[in-house]
């Protein structure tokens, strides 16, 4: 095994976050224990599951003496949020290339945070503009004797996913020590990199559990199976693992539904059954369309009552005050 743990890391993170049983949510479900693994409480700027990647990319970006730290995502990004309190404690400038067909962009959400944060923020009609607008912002910064570090959408990298190699081996020691042994751990996959890393972790340090993804972006089920098992395989190469086995890269598409951020009626109900039942906020995006897949499973009887699952909550709750129009259906008024 490699030694994992000598990896140039930076503890920006509040770590361990918590494995918490969900009595109610698994009383009103029927099925299976069902149990949340709370990334959402990683501690950066309202925390998330990019914290724990931004620990080895800030790190890395330290050793190369990195002035400025530019990064990418939608305008509600809650990668480029954590990235921007990132930088900010790693002593770097944030330089954020931020898409968006608006004109005028509200002021709020993710955005307000990254703005409170100093971060500076450049704005790409498009996705496939945001590549060329990083890379003129980083020559930019060397031609002004700085030195630039680019990071892909949702800091997913083979030094990135390094995050969920370690929380894998935290986890199965919560686990072990509630005496909890799931049958699948469900997660989003965005980016794919916490998805490749959790299977990187679970080669490393073991767990004989599933490790289902739900896709959130798009692309379908067997291009981003294939961009997992390839970023994993990146992943595993940089630390020096071996490769992940193919068949053990699961990834649906079946809770996508019409676009990229748009929540589908499911995912509004998954929000809305998480709050009311244990208080906690899923955000429209990303989690509740991975939740409203699990929700389906345990519904079409795959578990047995004395079976448990685990739930990666990846946060992303800010992006709930700039999606307020979607969220009518569940809203009260």
């Amino acid at each position: 095994m490699p030694d994992f743990f000598s990896l140039p890391r930076e503890r920006i993170a509040t770590l361990p976050t918590p494995l918490e049983f969900m009595p109610r949510l698994t009383e009103e479900l029927g099925g299976p224990r069902i149990y949340l693994k709370r990334d959402d409480l990683t501690g950066l700027a309202f925390g998330g599951n990019k914290t724990r990647k931004l620990e080895y990319l800030i790190a890395d970006a330290k050793q190369k003496g990195v002035t400025h730290f530019i990064t990418e995502g939608g305008v509600q990004s809650n990668h480029v949020r954590q990235a921007a309190a990132a930088a900010r404690l790693g002593g770097m400038q944030a330089e954020l290339v931020l898409n968006t067909p608006d004109d005028d962009v509200p002021l709020q959400g993710n955005l307000l945070i990254d703005d409170l944060l100093g971060a500076h923020c450049h704005y790409a009609a498009t996705g496939p503009d945001r590549k060329p607008k990083m890379a003129e912002i980083a020559e930019r910064v060397k031609a002004q004797g700085g030195v630039p570090y680019i990071v892909v959408s949702g800091g997913s990298d083979a030094v990135g996913s390094q995050g969920y190699v370690g929380m894998i081996q935290e986890m199965n020691g919560q686990l072990a020590e509630q005496g909890v042994s799931p049958r699948c751990v469900y997660v989003a996959n965005g980016s794919a990199g916490t998805q490749a890393g959790m299977l990187v972790g679970q080669a490393l340090f073991g767990g004989g559990y599933t490790i289902k993804g739900y896709c959130v972006v798009p692309g379908g089920a067997e291009e981003i199976t294939q961009d997992t098992l390839t970023l994993a395989n990146q992943c595993a190469a940089h630390i020096g693992a071996d490769p992940v086995d193919p068949s053990l890269v699961l990834c649906d598409d079946t809770q996508f539904g019409s676009e990229y951020g748009c929540p589908t009626a499911e995912a509004l109900e998954a929000i809305k059954l998480l709050a009311h039942t244990e208080a906690i906020l899923l955000d429209p995006v990303y989690s509740s369309k991975a939740f409203a897949g699990m929700m389906v499973d345990i519904r079409a009887g795959l578990y047995a009552n004395d079976d448990a699952i685990v739930f990666i909550h990846t946060g992303g709750a800010p992006a709930l005050f700039a999606k307020v129009d979607l969220l009518k259906p569940i809203l009260s008024r």
